[in-house]
């Protein structure tokens, strides 16, 4: 595959920003199969973003011809108290987290799972640690906390401070040449950029991909990152625990349609508009069309074929936001089927998912 195809694979959406654009290119000019990974901390059911959004990314990493590595972060989300911090049941979501990626269609033959119980079993890993958080300041270490999903004033608990350290040694330890992770990781790979020379090991490629907002539309809450427009993305990102403004991979077509009917969808407006979003990024990436079925009096019915001309449409007035609803709750739900699905009649795969849904979910 020539180079440009690849760097096109890498670069589509859903990615929104790469630092650098020429060191990937440079990297992939000396490298066949670069080693990339994405993190989790396993916290509760899969949603679209999750479940859906980044296999679609991940899918595109393999055909560039990376070796992916996905990190099953569960130290991580003890520190952050997911699952009440209890690592027993954190493992049991991670271990239900792999089932998930086999029925998005994940190849787990192609992928390397890395659980982060594993790597802090090394001196070595240990060492990277304690180097990071020596070459950077408190203040420094505090500033990076966002990429816990919290800011700085909500940090509530010393263990905490050692996460950021923590996430830029994974990616040292790992011998990670892109890191592929959401816009709201950025701080801990730009931190991981800087330290790199300082600590003699190679500087990582960041792959940033967009976060998928949830249904309730644009949130005003300031404390993420200094870029406007980047802080009110993190800041509406769909978010596993508020499940009313979340979709998740097991939800119904019933459920999914109710949830999508109550959504923040304003009127010719594009901008903030997660429904638009759905389609956009999740949709037209895994469909070729998307049928609006509408009565004759309004238009009848119109098949789009990019997601330009139903923008277009949609910010003209020509296509209703109850049109535009009903058509994404039907995609979507022929989208998450087969997730669903997996998790009706694989007896393992059933039985995590009841201890999942079983379990407390905390923040």
């Amino acid at each position: 595959m020539d180079l440009e195809r690849r760097l096109e694979l890498i670069t589509r959406p859903p990615t929104e920003e790469v630092i650098t654009l020429d060191e990937l290119r440079a990297l992939l000019e000396v490298e066949e199969h670069p080693v990339a990974y994405d993190g989790f901390e396993p916290s509760g059911l899969a949603h679209l973003p999750f479940g859906v959004l980044r296999a679609i990314k991940l899918q595109d990493m393999l055909e560039a011809g990376c070796r992916f590595k996905l990190l099953l972060a569960d130290w991580h989300a003890m520190i952050n108290n997911k699952m009440g911090g209890n690592l027993e049941k954190i493992r049991k979501v991670g271990e239900y987290f792999i089932e998930v990626w086999k029925a998005a269609g994940v190849n787990l033959s192609r992928v390397e799972i890395v659980w982060a119980n594993d790597l802090v079993n090394s001196r070595d890993y240990w060492k990277y640690v304690i180097q990071v958080a020596k070459n950077i300041s408190l203040k420094r270490a505090l500033r990076a906390l966002p990429i816990m999903g919290r800011r700085e004033e909500e940090m509530q608990e010393a263990a905490q401070i050692i996460y950021p350290a923590m996430q830029v040694s994974d990616i040292f330890y790992m011998g990670i040449d892109i890191c592929q992770l959401g816009l709201d990781q950025r701080r801990a790979n730009i931190l991981a950029r800087e330290l790199a020379p300082k600590l003699g090991v190679k500087k990582p490629v960041a792959v940033h991909h967009h976060m998928l907002m949830g249904l309730q539309g644009p949130i005003e809450l300031k404390g993420f990152e200094e870029d406007v427009e980047m802080n009110l993305e993190i800041a509406s990102k769909m978010s596993k625990s508020i499940p009313e403004t979340s979709i998740f991979v097991h939800d119904d077509y019933e459920t999914l349609k109710s949830k999508i009917d109550k959504a923040y969808c304003p009127p010719r407006s594009s901008r903030g508009n997660p429904i638009l979003e759905y389609a956009k990024y999740i949709i037209f990436r895994m469909m070729k069309s998307l049928y609006v079925e509408r009565p004759s009096k309004y238009g009848g019915d119109i098949e789009y074929w990019s997601y330009e001309e139903l923008e277009r449409d949609y910010v003209e007035g020509k296509l209703h936001p109850a049109d535009l609803k009903n058509a994404v709750s039907r995609a979507l739900d022929e989208i998450i089927k087969p997730i669903r699905e997996h998790f009706e009649k694989d007896p393992n795969a059933k039985r995590l998912y009841e201890i999942v849904r079983s379990l407390e979910i905390t923040r």
